[in-house]
Protein backbone atom coordinates (compact mmCIF):
# COMPACT_ATOMS: atom_id res chain seq x y z
CA UNK A 1 0.00 0.00 0.00
CA UNK A 2 1.19 3.25 -0.84
CA UNK A 3 1.85 5.57 1.91
CA UNK A 4 -0.37 8.94 2.28
CA UNK A 5 3.36 10.94 3.20
CA UNK A 6 3.66 10.33 -0.35
CA UNK A 7 0.99 12.93 -1.37
CA UNK A 8 1.66 16.52 -2.00
CA UNK A 9 -0.05 19.03 0.45
CA UNK A 10 -0.38 22.66 1.13
CA UNK A 11 2.46 22.39 4.00
CA UNK A 12 4.67 20.40 1.90
CA UNK A 13 7.71 22.33 1.42
CA UNK A 14 10.26 21.81 -1.67
CA UNK A 15 13.73 22.71 -1.19
CA UNK A 16 14.91 23.36 -5.22
CA UNK A 17 18.81 23.38 -6.73
CA UNK A 18 18.67 25.55 -9.68
CA UNK A 19 14.93 26.55 -9.11
CA UNK A 20 14.68 30.32 -10.13
CA UNK A 21 15.54 30.18 -13.79
CA UNK A 22 15.71 27.81 -16.49
CA UNK A 23 14.12 23.93 -17.12
CA UNK A 24 13.92 23.38 -13.03
CA UNK A 25 11.60 27.10 -12.93
CA UNK A 26 9.55 26.36 -15.56
CA UNK A 27 8.91 22.59 -13.66
CA UNK A 28 8.08 24.14 -10.35
CA UNK A 29 6.24 26.74 -11.80
CA UNK A 30 4.07 23.57 -13.16
CA UNK A 31 3.79 22.14 -9.97
CA UNK A 32 2.92 25.21 -8.14
CA UNK A 33 0.12 24.82 -10.58
CA UNK A 34 -1.15 21.93 -9.18
CA UNK A 35 0.17 22.11 -5.55
CA UNK A 36 -0.20 24.84 -3.20
CA UNK A 37 2.89 24.22 -1.96
CA UNK A 38 6.08 26.23 -0.44
CA UNK A 39 9.54 26.41 -2.54
CA UNK A 40 12.75 26.99 -1.33
CA UNK A 41 14.72 27.69 -4.61
CA UNK A 42 18.53 27.55 -4.69
CA UNK A 43 20.90 29.34 -6.94
CA UNK A 44 24.16 31.00 -7.18
CA UNK A 45 22.96 34.17 -8.86
CA UNK A 46 22.63 37.51 -6.57
CA UNK A 47 18.85 38.74 -6.19
CA UNK A 48 18.69 42.49 -6.80
CA UNK A 49 16.66 44.64 -4.61
CA UNK A 50 16.28 46.93 -6.93
CA UNK A 51 17.31 47.76 -10.49
CA UNK A 52 20.25 50.62 -11.54
CA UNK A 53 17.89 53.38 -12.79
CA UNK A 54 19.32 53.14 -16.33
CA UNK A 55 18.02 49.33 -16.66
CA UNK A 56 14.87 50.46 -15.02
CA UNK A 57 12.19 49.49 -18.46
CA UNK A 58 14.93 48.45 -20.84
CA UNK A 59 14.21 44.56 -21.90
CA UNK A 60 16.35 44.66 -25.09
CA UNK A 61 19.75 43.14 -25.09
CA UNK A 62 21.21 45.59 -27.57
CA UNK A 63 19.76 48.54 -25.94
CA UNK A 64 20.75 47.29 -22.02
CA UNK A 65 23.96 46.62 -22.62
CA UNK A 66 24.94 50.12 -24.18
CA UNK A 67 23.42 51.65 -21.27
CA UNK A 68 25.75 49.53 -19.12
CA UNK A 69 28.43 50.83 -21.37
CA UNK A 70 27.61 53.99 -20.89
CA UNK A 71 27.43 53.63 -17.07
CA UNK A 72 30.99 52.45 -16.70
CA UNK A 73 31.90 55.53 -18.63
CA UNK A 74 30.14 57.78 -16.40
CA UNK A 75 31.93 56.37 -13.67
CA UNK A 76 35.31 56.70 -15.54
CA UNK A 77 35.69 53.05 -16.08
CA UNK A 78 36.74 51.24 -19.49
CA UNK A 79 34.18 48.93 -20.03
CA UNK A 80 35.39 45.63 -21.27
CA UNK A 81 32.79 42.73 -23.28
CA UNK A 82 33.49 40.29 -20.17
CA UNK A 83 32.38 43.42 -17.65
CA UNK A 84 29.47 44.64 -19.56
CA UNK A 85 28.39 40.86 -19.76
CA UNK A 86 28.66 40.24 -16.53
CA UNK A 87 26.68 43.09 -15.53
CA UNK A 88 23.77 42.36 -18.08
CA UNK A 89 23.68 38.85 -16.59
CA UNK A 90 23.37 39.81 -13.50
CA UNK A 91 20.43 42.06 -13.96
CA UNK A 92 18.96 39.74 -16.13
CA UNK A 93 19.28 36.97 -13.82
CA UNK A 94 17.67 38.96 -11.08
CA UNK A 95 14.91 39.77 -13.08
CA UNK A 96 14.22 36.02 -13.74
CA UNK A 97 14.15 34.84 -10.41
CA UNK A 98 11.95 37.44 -9.57
CA UNK A 99 9.61 36.48 -12.88
CA UNK A 100 9.71 32.91 -11.25
CA UNK A 101 8.84 33.60 -7.90
CA UNK A 102 5.52 35.91 -9.04
CA UNK A 103 4.09 32.84 -11.15
CA UNK A 104 4.61 30.63 -8.29
CA UNK A 105 2.88 32.88 -6.25
CA UNK A 106 0.17 33.85 -8.68
CA UNK A 107 -0.61 29.71 -9.11
CA UNK A 108 -1.16 29.61 -5.46
CA UNK A 109 2.26 28.67 -4.11
CA UNK A 110 4.72 30.14 -2.10
CA UNK A 111 8.52 31.06 -2.96
CA UNK A 112 11.64 32.42 -2.06
CA UNK A 113 14.91 33.03 -2.92
CA UNK A 114 18.34 32.25 -1.19
CA UNK A 115 21.38 32.66 -2.95
CA UNK A 116 23.89 30.17 -2.04
CA UNK A 117 26.13 27.63 -3.90
CA UNK A 118 24.98 24.12 -3.09
CA UNK A 119 28.19 22.85 -2.99
CA UNK A 120 29.27 25.06 0.53
CA UNK A 121 27.86 22.38 2.89
CA UNK A 122 28.42 25.31 5.64
CA UNK A 123 26.80 28.23 3.94
CA UNK A 124 23.29 25.62 2.48
CA UNK A 125 23.23 24.66 6.15
CA UNK A 126 23.49 28.10 7.90
CA UNK A 127 20.78 29.92 5.15
CA UNK A 128 18.17 26.72 5.29
CA UNK A 129 18.21 26.24 9.01
CA UNK A 130 17.02 29.84 8.76
CA UNK A 131 14.80 29.44 6.41
CA UNK A 132 13.03 26.44 7.43
CA UNK A 133 12.61 28.11 11.16
CA UNK A 134 10.21 30.39 9.14
CA UNK A 135 8.46 28.79 6.83
CA UNK A 136 8.28 25.02 7.68
CA UNK A 137 10.59 21.65 7.91
CA UNK A 138 11.63 20.53 4.08
CA UNK A 139 9.70 17.98 3.22
CA UNK A 140 11.31 17.22 -0.11
CA UNK A 141 14.30 18.40 -2.39
CA UNK A 142 14.53 18.51 -6.16
CA UNK A 143 18.02 18.58 -7.31
CA UNK A 144 17.80 20.72 -10.73
CA UNK A 145 21.47 22.28 -10.30
CA UNK A 146 24.26 21.29 -12.81
CA UNK A 147 27.07 22.42 -14.80
CA UNK A 148 28.32 22.06 -18.07
CA UNK A 149 32.16 21.54 -19.16
CA UNK A 150 31.31 19.90 -22.74
CA UNK A 151 34.79 18.97 -24.45
CA UNK A 152 36.74 15.63 -25.39
CA UNK A 153 38.15 13.22 -22.24
CA UNK A 154 41.24 14.29 -23.25
CA UNK A 155 40.93 17.80 -23.13
CA UNK A 156 39.28 17.96 -20.32
CA UNK A 157 40.95 19.34 -16.63
CA UNK A 158 40.70 18.56 -13.59
CA UNK A 159 38.83 21.59 -12.98
CA UNK A 160 36.31 20.77 -15.52
CA UNK A 161 35.44 17.37 -13.96
CA UNK A 162 35.37 19.07 -10.17
CA UNK A 163 33.08 21.72 -11.71
CA UNK A 164 30.82 19.12 -13.01
CA UNK A 165 30.84 16.55 -10.77
CA UNK A 166 30.04 18.56 -7.54
CA UNK A 167 27.69 20.34 -8.69
CA UNK A 168 25.71 17.08 -9.39
CA UNK A 169 27.13 14.56 -6.66
CA UNK A 170 28.17 17.01 -3.85
CA UNK A 171 25.39 18.99 -4.06
CA UNK A 172 22.81 15.85 -3.47
CA UNK A 173 25.16 14.95 -0.52
CA UNK A 174 25.45 18.72 1.41
CA UNK A 175 21.24 18.73 0.37
CA UNK A 176 20.59 15.62 1.96
CA UNK A 177 22.94 16.99 5.03
CA UNK A 178 21.13 19.92 5.60
CA UNK A 179 17.74 18.34 6.00
CA UNK A 180 16.09 15.37 8.60
CA UNK A 181 16.17 12.67 5.60
CA UNK A 182 13.63 10.32 7.43
CA UNK A 183 11.16 12.78 7.09
CA UNK A 184 11.67 12.83 3.84
CA UNK A 185 8.51 12.79 1.47
CA UNK A 186 9.93 12.92 -1.66
CA UNK A 187 13.34 13.66 -3.13
CA UNK A 188 13.53 14.67 -7.56
CA UNK A 189 16.92 14.02 -8.86
CA UNK A 190 17.45 16.06 -12.36
CA UNK A 191 19.65 13.37 -14.08
CA UNK A 192 20.03 13.76 -17.76
CA UNK A 193 19.62 10.71 -20.64
CA UNK A 194 23.67 11.24 -20.94
CA UNK A 195 24.12 9.27 -17.98
CA UNK A 196 21.83 6.62 -19.09
CA UNK A 197 23.22 6.36 -22.38
CA UNK A 198 26.26 8.13 -22.66
CA UNK A 199 27.60 11.35 -25.01
CA UNK A 200 30.00 12.39 -26.70
CA UNK A 201 32.42 15.36 -24.51
CA UNK A 202 29.97 14.74 -21.44
CA UNK A 203 32.54 11.89 -19.84
CA UNK A 204 31.90 14.21 -16.57
CA UNK A 205 28.40 14.55 -16.90
CA UNK A 206 27.47 11.09 -17.39
CA UNK A 207 29.51 10.09 -14.51
CA UNK A 208 27.69 12.57 -12.55
CA UNK A 209 24.29 11.82 -13.73
CA UNK A 210 24.69 7.85 -13.22
CA UNK A 211 25.66 8.22 -9.70
CA UNK A 212 22.41 10.13 -9.06
CA UNK A 213 20.53 7.49 -11.14
CA UNK A 214 22.16 4.90 -8.60
CA UNK A 215 21.60 6.92 -5.66
CA UNK A 216 17.88 7.09 -6.01
CA UNK A 217 17.44 3.81 -6.14
CA UNK A 218 19.78 3.06 -2.80
CA UNK A 219 17.86 5.95 -1.17
CA UNK A 220 14.48 4.36 -2.16
CA UNK A 221 15.80 0.97 -0.95
CA UNK A 222 16.49 2.35 2.72
CA UNK A 223 13.63 4.95 3.15
CA UNK A 224 10.68 3.11 1.03
CA UNK A 225 8.21 5.56 2.29
CA UNK A 226 9.63 8.49 0.32
CA UNK A 227 8.96 9.23 -3.25
CA UNK A 228 12.48 9.02 -4.92
CA UNK A 229 12.52 9.24 -8.49
CA UNK A 230 15.73 10.15 -10.99
CA UNK A 231 14.20 11.50 -14.34
CA UNK A 232 16.55 11.47 -16.84
CA UNK A 233 15.41 14.11 -19.03
CA UNK A 234 16.40 14.68 -22.68
CA UNK A 235 17.38 17.92 -24.55
CA UNK A 236 14.19 20.30 -24.08
CA UNK A 237 12.93 22.70 -26.70
CA UNK A 238 14.20 25.89 -24.28
CA UNK A 239 16.37 28.98 -25.36
CA UNK A 240 19.46 27.12 -25.55
CA UNK A 241 18.68 24.63 -28.62
CA UNK A 242 18.58 27.42 -31.34
CA UNK A 243 17.53 26.46 -34.64
CA UNK A 244 20.82 25.16 -35.88
CA UNK A 245 21.45 22.92 -32.81
CA UNK A 246 17.60 21.70 -33.57
CA UNK A 247 18.62 20.24 -37.09
CA UNK A 248 21.35 18.60 -35.88
CA UNK A 249 19.41 17.12 -33.19
CA UNK A 250 17.03 16.04 -35.68
CA UNK A 251 19.92 14.61 -38.38
CA UNK A 252 20.87 12.69 -35.23
CA UNK A 253 17.03 11.42 -34.28
CA UNK A 254 17.36 12.80 -30.77
CA UNK A 255 13.85 14.21 -30.16
CA UNK A 256 13.35 17.65 -28.10
CA UNK A 257 10.87 17.76 -25.33
CA UNK A 258 8.65 20.56 -25.79
CA UNK A 259 8.28 22.69 -22.05
CA UNK A 260 4.68 22.43 -21.85
CA UNK A 261 5.12 18.36 -22.30
CA UNK A 262 8.44 17.69 -20.04
CA UNK A 263 7.09 20.04 -17.23
CA UNK A 264 3.94 18.08 -17.16
CA UNK A 265 5.40 14.93 -16.84
CA UNK A 266 7.42 16.13 -13.90
CA UNK A 267 4.01 16.33 -12.32
CA UNK A 268 2.72 13.31 -13.30
CA UNK A 269 6.12 11.50 -12.12
CA UNK A 270 5.11 12.61 -8.92
CA UNK A 271 1.81 11.05 -8.45
CA UNK A 272 1.56 8.48 -5.50
CA UNK A 273 0.74 5.71 -8.66
CA UNK A 274 4.38 5.76 -9.38
CA UNK A 275 5.67 5.91 -6.04
CA UNK A 276 7.89 2.47 -6.95
CA UNK A 277 9.59 3.84 -9.74
CA UNK A 278 13.07 5.24 -8.94
CA UNK A 279 14.52 6.12 -12.19
CA UNK A 280 12.54 7.25 -15.24
CA UNK A 281 14.33 7.45 -18.71
CA UNK A 282 12.08 11.07 -20.52
CA UNK A 283 14.03 11.08 -23.78
CA UNK A 284 15.52 9.32 -27.10
CA UNK A 285 19.03 7.64 -26.95
CA UNK A 286 21.89 10.09 -28.13
CA UNK A 287 23.60 9.09 -31.22
CA UNK A 288 26.87 10.30 -31.71
CA UNK A 289 27.82 11.90 -35.13
CA UNK A 290 29.66 9.76 -36.91
CA UNK A 291 33.30 9.64 -36.45
CA UNK A 292 35.90 9.53 -39.36
CA UNK A 293 36.90 5.95 -40.71
CA UNK A 294 40.60 5.31 -41.36
CA UNK A 295 41.40 2.70 -44.12
CA UNK A 296 42.90 -0.10 -41.96
CA UNK A 297 40.52 -3.05 -41.64
CA UNK A 298 40.38 -4.95 -38.39
CA UNK A 299 39.05 -8.07 -36.90
CA UNK A 300 37.15 -8.82 -33.39
CA UNK A 301 36.64 -11.48 -31.19
CA UNK A 302 33.63 -11.28 -28.50
CA UNK A 303 33.23 -14.14 -26.41
CA UNK A 304 29.90 -14.34 -24.35
CA UNK A 305 28.50 -16.94 -22.14
CA UNK A 306 24.56 -17.27 -22.39
CA UNK A 307 22.42 -18.70 -19.81
CA UNK A 308 18.85 -20.47 -20.11
CA UNK A 309 17.64 -18.57 -16.61
CA UNK A 310 19.30 -14.76 -17.82
CA UNK A 311 16.94 -15.22 -21.22
CA UNK A 312 13.91 -15.86 -20.22
CA UNK A 313 12.09 -14.84 -23.45
CA UNK A 314 13.64 -18.57 -24.95
CA UNK A 315 10.74 -20.30 -22.45
CA UNK A 316 8.52 -18.33 -25.37
CA UNK A 317 10.33 -20.06 -28.58
CA UNK A 318 10.46 -23.78 -27.44
CA UNK A 319 10.94 -26.00 -30.77
CA UNK A 320 10.68 -30.09 -30.36
CA UNK A 321 10.32 -30.07 -26.69
CA UNK A 322 13.72 -27.25 -25.76
CA UNK A 323 14.30 -23.69 -25.58
CA UNK A 324 16.36 -22.20 -28.94
CA UNK A 325 17.61 -18.75 -29.18
CA UNK A 326 15.52 -17.35 -32.53
CA UNK A 327 17.35 -17.02 -35.54
CA UNK A 328 16.86 -12.97 -35.36
CA UNK A 329 18.37 -12.60 -32.00
CA UNK A 330 21.55 -14.13 -33.06
CA UNK A 331 21.98 -11.50 -36.19
CA UNK A 332 21.00 -8.40 -33.83
CA UNK A 333 23.50 -9.37 -31.40
CA UNK A 334 25.92 -9.11 -34.71
CA UNK A 335 24.18 -5.95 -35.85
CA UNK A 336 24.42 -4.56 -31.89
CA UNK A 337 28.54 -5.32 -31.84
CA UNK A 338 29.09 -3.68 -35.00
CA UNK A 339 26.93 -0.34 -34.15
CA UNK A 340 28.84 -0.41 -31.03
CA UNK A 341 32.85 -0.61 -32.82
CA UNK A 342 31.41 2.67 -34.85
CA UNK A 343 28.67 5.00 -32.94
CA UNK A 344 26.80 7.03 -35.36
CA UNK A 345 26.89 4.78 -37.95
CA UNK A 346 23.63 3.04 -38.46
CA UNK A 347 22.66 -0.45 -39.68
CA UNK A 348 20.98 -0.81 -42.74
CA UNK A 349 21.44 -4.02 -44.52
CA UNK A 350 22.45 -7.49 -44.51
CA UNK A 351 23.30 -10.43 -46.48
CA UNK A 352 23.66 -13.96 -47.13
CA UNK A 353 22.56 -15.17 -43.61
CA UNK A 354 22.40 -18.57 -42.66
CA UNK A 355 21.41 -20.47 -39.59
CA UNK A 356 24.60 -23.51 -39.56
CA UNK A 357 23.99 -25.47 -36.08
CA UNK A 358 21.98 -22.89 -34.13
CA UNK A 359 21.80 -22.50 -30.32
CA UNK A 360 19.72 -24.98 -28.07
CA UNK A 361 19.77 -24.26 -24.44
CA UNK A 362 20.13 -28.08 -23.41
CA UNK A 363 22.91 -30.04 -22.78
CA UNK A 364 24.33 -28.97 -25.91
CA UNK A 365 24.92 -25.34 -25.05
CA UNK A 366 28.34 -24.19 -24.91
CA UNK A 367 30.17 -22.58 -22.52
CA UNK A 368 30.95 -19.71 -24.67
CA UNK A 369 30.23 -18.40 -27.88
CA UNK A 370 32.35 -16.27 -29.78
CA UNK A 371 31.40 -13.16 -32.50
CA UNK A 372 33.86 -12.79 -34.62
CA UNK A 373 33.52 -9.49 -36.35
CA UNK A 374 36.01 -8.85 -39.77
CA UNK A 375 35.90 -5.49 -41.34
CA UNK A 376 35.90 -5.95 -45.13
CA UNK A 377 35.76 -2.38 -46.45
CA UNK A 378 35.52 0.85 -45.41
CA UNK A 379 33.79 3.30 -48.02
CA UNK A 380 34.38 7.09 -48.29
CA UNK A 381 33.49 7.78 -44.57
CA UNK A 382 29.66 6.89 -46.10
CA UNK A 383 29.47 2.94 -44.95
CA UNK A 384 31.32 -0.15 -43.62
CA UNK A 385 31.28 -3.59 -44.47
CA UNK A 386 31.66 -6.59 -41.99
CA UNK A 387 31.59 -10.27 -41.97
CA UNK A 388 30.59 -12.24 -39.04
CA UNK A 389 29.85 -15.63 -37.60
CA UNK A 390 29.13 -17.06 -34.41
CA UNK A 391 30.94 -19.93 -33.15
CA UNK A 392 31.48 -22.12 -30.25
CA UNK A 393 33.61 -25.46 -29.34
CA UNK A 394 32.26 -28.69 -27.85
CA UNK A 395 33.72 -30.57 -25.08
CA UNK A 396 36.52 -31.93 -27.14
CA UNK A 397 37.20 -28.98 -28.49
CA UNK A 398 35.62 -29.49 -32.32
CA UNK A 399 34.33 -25.65 -33.64
CA UNK A 400 31.16 -26.01 -34.29
CA UNK A 401 30.08 -22.78 -36.72
CA UNK A 402 26.27 -21.51 -35.10
CA UNK A 403 25.52 -18.96 -37.81
CA UNK A 404 27.25 -16.70 -40.37
CA UNK A 405 26.75 -13.62 -42.23
CA UNK A 406 28.14 -12.62 -45.27
CA UNK A 407 28.04 -8.70 -44.98
CA UNK A 408 27.02 -6.57 -42.56
CA UNK A 409 26.55 -2.50 -44.01
CA UNK A 410 26.17 0.34 -41.92
CA UNK A 411 26.14 3.72 -43.09
CA UNK A 412 26.26 7.20 -42.17
CA UNK A 413 22.94 8.34 -43.40
CA UNK A 414 19.69 6.32 -43.82
CA UNK A 415 17.99 6.48 -47.47
CA UNK A 416 14.39 7.71 -47.65
CA UNK A 417 11.77 4.98 -46.51
CA UNK A 418 10.09 3.51 -50.02
CA UNK A 419 6.62 2.81 -50.79
CA UNK A 420 5.48 -0.69 -50.75
CA UNK A 421 3.98 -0.48 -54.60
CA UNK A 422 1.85 -3.69 -54.34
CA UNK A 423 0.17 -2.87 -51.20
CA UNK A 424 -3.34 -4.49 -50.27
CA UNK A 425 -4.69 -4.19 -47.10
CA UNK A 426 -8.60 -5.15 -48.18
CA UNK A 427 -10.19 -7.92 -46.40
CA UNK A 428 -11.35 -10.82 -48.03
CA UNK A 429 -12.51 -12.64 -44.93
CA UNK A 430 -10.38 -16.51 -45.66
CA UNK A 431 -9.50 -16.66 -42.50
CA UNK A 432 -11.40 -14.75 -39.71
CA UNK A 433 -9.67 -16.09 -36.37
CA UNK A 434 -8.18 -13.09 -34.68
CA UNK A 435 -5.37 -12.52 -31.84
CA UNK A 436 -4.51 -14.49 -29.49
CA UNK A 437 -6.53 -17.37 -31.08
CA UNK A 438 -3.29 -17.91 -34.00
CA UNK A 439 -1.36 -19.17 -30.40
CA UNK A 440 -3.72 -21.45 -28.80
CA UNK A 441 -3.96 -25.03 -30.37
CA UNK A 442 -7.66 -25.97 -31.04
CA UNK A 443 -9.41 -22.79 -32.01
CA UNK A 444 -9.61 -23.04 -35.54
CA UNK A 445 -8.11 -25.38 -38.23
CA UNK A 446 -5.02 -22.93 -39.04
CA UNK A 447 -1.99 -25.08 -37.46
CA UNK A 448 -1.08 -23.17 -33.56
CA UNK A 449 1.96 -20.50 -34.02
CA UNK A 450 4.16 -22.12 -31.16
CA UNK A 451 5.62 -18.85 -29.88
CA UNK A 452 5.05 -17.86 -26.32
CA UNK A 453 3.75 -14.11 -25.09
CA UNK A 454 7.20 -12.98 -26.45
CA UNK A 455 6.84 -13.29 -29.75
CA UNK A 456 2.92 -12.89 -30.40
CA UNK A 457 1.45 -10.43 -32.06
CA UNK A 458 -0.21 -11.38 -35.09
CA UNK A 459 -4.09 -9.59 -35.20
CA UNK A 460 -5.63 -10.65 -38.06
CA UNK A 461 -5.16 -12.23 -41.65
CA UNK A 462 -6.24 -9.54 -44.29
CA UNK A 463 -6.02 -11.52 -47.06
CA UNK A 464 -4.12 -14.82 -48.45
CA UNK A 465 -3.86 -16.43 -51.93
CA UNK A 466 -1.74 -19.00 -53.28
CA UNK A 467 0.83 -16.70 -53.52
CA UNK A 468 1.02 -14.14 -50.53
CA UNK A 469 -0.92 -13.46 -47.49
CA UNK A 470 -1.70 -10.17 -45.79
CA UNK A 471 -1.21 -9.98 -41.91
CA UNK A 472 -1.92 -7.18 -38.90
CA UNK A 473 0.85 -7.00 -36.45
CA UNK A 474 1.30 -5.50 -33.12
CA UNK A 475 4.26 -6.56 -31.00
CA UNK A 476 3.46 -5.56 -27.52
CA UNK A 477 6.26 -5.39 -25.93
CA UNK A 478 7.95 -7.24 -23.00
CA UNK A 479 10.41 -6.11 -19.82
CA UNK A 480 14.17 -5.31 -19.98
CA UNK A 481 14.46 -8.85 -17.63
CA UNK A 482 12.50 -11.12 -19.93
CA UNK A 483 14.66 -9.76 -23.03
CA UNK A 484 17.69 -10.67 -21.11
CA UNK A 485 21.19 -10.55 -22.93
CA UNK A 486 19.12 -9.29 -25.88
CA UNK A 487 18.26 -6.20 -25.50
CA UNK A 488 15.97 -4.27 -28.66
CA UNK A 489 18.10 -1.34 -29.89
CA UNK A 490 17.90 -0.55 -33.59
CA UNK A 491 16.88 -3.47 -34.82
CA UNK A 492 14.18 -5.42 -32.77
CA UNK A 493 14.57 -9.44 -32.75
CA UNK A 494 10.98 -10.29 -31.58
CA UNK A 495 9.09 -7.79 -33.78
CA UNK A 496 11.42 -9.31 -36.83
CA UNK A 497 11.14 -13.08 -35.73
CA UNK A 498 6.81 -11.54 -35.72
CA UNK A 499 7.05 -10.64 -39.08
CA UNK A 500 7.68 -13.91 -39.90
CA UNK A 501 4.90 -15.52 -38.66
CA UNK A 502 2.71 -15.12 -41.91
CA UNK A 503 4.34 -17.94 -43.92
CA UNK A 504 3.90 -20.30 -40.90
CA UNK A 505 -0.02 -19.65 -41.61
CA UNK A 506 -0.03 -19.66 -45.46
CA UNK A 507 1.81 -23.56 -45.25
CA UNK A 508 -0.37 -24.70 -42.77
CA UNK A 509 -3.22 -23.69 -44.70
CA UNK A 510 -2.66 -24.71 -47.93
CA UNK A 511 -0.10 -27.03 -47.27
CA UNK A 512 -0.77 -28.85 -43.32
CA UNK A 513 2.71 -28.26 -43.08
CA UNK A 514 5.15 -26.24 -41.00
CA UNK A 515 8.73 -24.16 -41.65
CA UNK A 516 11.50 -23.36 -39.72
CA UNK A 517 13.89 -20.63 -40.79
CA UNK A 518 17.31 -21.43 -42.53
CA UNK A 519 18.65 -18.41 -44.01
CA UNK A 520 17.71 -14.99 -45.51
CA UNK A 521 19.19 -13.64 -48.53
CA UNK A 522 18.97 -9.34 -47.76
CA UNK A 523 17.70 -7.72 -45.14
CA UNK A 524 17.41 -3.99 -45.50
CA UNK A 525 15.66 -2.07 -42.64
CA UNK A 526 14.82 1.60 -43.38
CA UNK A 527 13.33 2.69 -39.74
CA UNK A 528 12.92 0.51 -36.49
CA UNK A 529 9.35 -1.74 -36.74
CA UNK A 530 6.73 0.00 -33.90
CA UNK A 531 5.71 -0.88 -30.43
CA UNK A 532 2.34 -1.23 -29.05
CA UNK A 533 1.22 0.33 -32.66
CA UNK A 534 -0.55 -1.78 -35.66
CA UNK A 535 2.11 -2.92 -38.65
CA UNK A 536 1.61 -4.70 -41.91
CA UNK A 537 3.31 -7.29 -43.22
CA UNK A 538 2.95 -8.91 -46.61
CA UNK A 539 4.71 -11.53 -47.22
CA UNK A 540 5.26 -12.75 -51.27
CA UNK A 541 5.92 -16.58 -51.58
CA UNK A 542 8.07 -17.63 -54.21
CA UNK A 543 8.64 -20.86 -54.57
CA UNK A 544 7.96 -24.79 -52.68
CA UNK A 545 9.19 -27.82 -52.71
CA UNK A 546 8.59 -30.86 -51.00
CA UNK A 547 11.54 -29.58 -48.70
CA UNK A 548 12.08 -26.39 -48.46
CA UNK A 549 10.26 -22.96 -49.40
CA UNK A 550 11.17 -19.20 -49.93
CA UNK A 551 9.46 -16.21 -49.75
CA UNK A 552 9.87 -12.27 -49.47
CA UNK A 553 8.45 -10.21 -46.56
CA UNK A 554 7.47 -6.68 -46.64
CA UNK A 555 7.50 -4.92 -43.46
CA UNK A 556 5.30 -1.57 -43.83
CA UNK A 557 2.77 1.14 -42.43
CA UNK A 558 -0.65 1.45 -43.24
CA UNK A 559 -0.05 3.76 -45.96
CA UNK A 560 2.83 1.23 -47.33
CA UNK A 561 5.97 3.08 -46.36
CA UNK A 562 8.08 -0.10 -45.35
CA UNK A 563 10.45 -0.41 -42.39
CA UNK A 564 11.94 -3.08 -43.63
CA UNK A 565 12.49 -6.25 -46.26
CA UNK A 566 13.14 -9.54 -45.85
CA UNK A 567 14.10 -10.88 -49.34
CA UNK A 568 14.59 -14.07 -50.38
CA UNK A 569 14.33 -15.79 -46.92
CA UNK A 570 14.90 -19.70 -47.17
CA UNK A 571 13.14 -22.46 -44.88
CA UNK A 572 12.92 -25.96 -44.19
CA UNK A 573 9.68 -28.35 -44.08
CA UNK A 574 9.76 -30.39 -41.00
CA UNK A 575 7.19 -33.03 -39.54
CA UNK A 576 4.68 -30.80 -37.68
CA UNK A 577 5.29 -33.36 -35.01
CA UNK A 578 8.41 -32.31 -34.07
CA UNK A 579 7.32 -28.98 -33.51
CA UNK A 580 4.84 -30.28 -30.59
CA UNK A 581 7.78 -32.46 -29.10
Amino acid sequence: MIATTTQIHSSSVFLVSGGAKGITAKCVIKLAQHHDCKFILLGRSQLLDTEPDFAIDCYEEAVLKKRIMEYFLSLGEKPTPMSVQKAYKEITSSREIKTTIATITEAGGEAEYLSVDVTDVDALKTKIATISERIGAITGIIHGAGNLADKLIEKKTPEDFEKVYNAKVKGLENLLACVETTQLEHLVLFSSVAGFYGNIGQTDYAIANEILNKSAHQIKQRYPSCHVVAINWGGWDSGMVTPELKKEFARRGVEILPVEVGTQMLVEELDPVNHQTAQVVIGSPITPPPIPLDTQTKTYRIHRQLHRVENPFVEDHIVGGKPVLPATCAVSWIINACEQLYPGYKFFTYKDFKVLKGISFNETLANEYILEIKELSKVDSEEIIFQAKILSYNQIGKINYNFSISEIHLVKQLPERPTYESLNLNSDNIITIIGDDFYQQGKSEIFPLFHGLAFQGITKVLNISPKKITTECVWKGISDEQKGQFPVMRVNPYSIDLSTHPLWIWIQYYHQEVCLPAGLQTYKQFAPTPINKPFYVSCEVKTKTASSISADYIVHDEQGLVYSYLLNTKGTIIPTESINK
